[in-house]
């Protein structure tokens, strides 16, 4: 049978790959070593040109369906790997069909579950990796996407200023509806704290989980957090119209969990103007997009948020009547810039540098708030380099490749879109 390529990239190379030998047998200069989750199916990551991409093995219905799912969710906004293609029709050299395999494109600094575990799981890490997840879950809920597998197993994490931002990395089980039913979210979610339960009892039976840890009860805090998220994201919220208070704290909750409001309506009414807020549950992204639109820089949602805060901040003491977009174009030439072009070039790649920034900025606060008194930008990039850079493990998705950090020395043009 001839070899069949469904693909949405071109990458002309990727037909070039062993595929007439099953992937466990693929050699070692053919693929790259990077962290990888538990997968029922075997996985390899290979580098082609200057991406990097990942492999799976599956029988050719499935990998044309998650194909299809993941382009679709990816259409939607949805937080997940980019499909790439699928190659069918795969024999060994004695004739004997092969699998298809489905390539995704591998999303750079992400890790899987266990790859940030390397110790001891603390409690503060594993309720960032939960309310990733629970966020992650709710925001494909949002969409009609029903994952039937949610687990940390079939999940991406990358770091976002202090957080978690969590990825879907596998759809195989997964049906994307217009809507989901209530049933359809409750058979999610008791999926998901299974699977969660599960893969905790087993990092605890390998000494990553202390046993104090009680599974049952981080099982229970999946659920009640989820409920309590999608309650503050869909249910319509009535208050009076005097109330200012309440209407302010609604919104910057609903800000502050990367949404935006889509409507805000008032009725008068016997104790006069009522008014009812109703979230925009498919639009996610407030603190991003208004960083894009500033800076013409792409970042996560939480890394957005908090150098947002440093950016207003940063225009108080510049000049709080200049416009925005001005003061915007000084803060990224003055702080963010200039904090990327400080640290050594061989460190850069170590973290993105949304996250460099947020991280130098942070050790700056807290550096300043010990020593009564602020101790400037530099003193800050250079202490944490020394104390903190230095010892972080590189999470780049390959090493002294073109995938790791630009390089902040290069011209850059605020005004160009980033998308290309």
């Amino acid at each position: 049978m001839a070899l069949r390529a469904t693909t949405s990239a071109v990458e002309p190379d990727l037909l070039f790959l062993p595929w007439r030998l099953a992937l466990e047998q693929w050699p070692a200069e053919d693929t790259v070593a990077l962290p990888r989750g538990i997968s029922r199916h075997t996985v390899r990551f290979v580098r082609v040109n200057d991406s990097v991409y990942a492999v799976k093995e599956i029988e050719e219905s499935f990998a044309q369906r998650e194909y299809e799912l993941l382009f679709d969710l990816r259409r939607l906004g949805a937080p997940c790997v980019e499909p790439v293609g699928v190659i069918a029709g795969r024999t060994d050299s004695d004739g004997e069909d092969l699998p298809a395999a489905l390539i995704t494109r591998h999303l750079p600094y992400s890790l899987p579950y266990r790859s940030l575990v390397t110790t001891t799981l603390t409690w503060e890490t594993g309720e960032r990796m939960l309310d990733a997840l629970v966020l992650l879950l709710v925001r494909l809920h949002l969409l009609g996407f029903a994952w039937n597998d949610c687990s940390l197993s079939n999940t991406l994490f990358r770091r976002d200023a202090g957080a978690f931002s969590a990825y879907l990395v596998d759809a195989e089980t997964g049906e994307l509806h217009g809507t989901l039913s209530r049933g359809q979210r409750s058979y999610d979610i008791d999926t998901a704290t299974m699977n969660l339960m599960g893969e905790l009892m087993d990092l605890q039976a390998g000494g990553f989980v202390p046993a104090s840890f009680d599974v049952m009860v981080i099982g229970e805090q999946l659920r009640s957090r989820y409920e309590h998220l999608w309650m503050t994201l869909t249910e319509p919220v009535t208050v009076s119209g005097t109330d200012r208070r309440h209407i302010h704290i609604m919104l910057r909750t609903l800000n502050g969990l990367g949404f935006d409001v889509a409507e805000l309506t008032a009725e008068a009414g016997e104790g006069g103007s009522v008014i009812h807020v109703r979230p925009k549950v498919v639009d996610a992204g407030h603190h991003r997009r208004r960083m894009l639109r500033l800076t013409g820089i792409d970042m996560h949602e939480n890394q957005a948020r908090r150098l947002l805060n440093d950016l207003d901040a940063f225009r108080l003491v510049v000049d709080p009547d200049e416009d925005e977009q001005v003061v915007a174009h000084r803060w990224v030439a003055e702080v963010y810039e200039a904090i990327l072009r400080r640290i050594p070039r061989a460190l850069r790649g170590k973290l993105e540098p949304p996250e460099l920034v947020h991280e130098v900025l942070a050790h700056r606060w807290y550096a300043s708030e010990r020593g009564d008194g602020d101790v400037g930008l530099d003193w800050a990039i250079d202490d944490y380099v020394a104390t903190e850079l230095h010892h972080k493990p590189d999470e780049s998705a390959v090493l002294g490749s073109s995938v790791a950090a630009p390089d902040p020395d290069d011209d850059v043009d605020l005004d160009e879109d980033p998308a290309g």
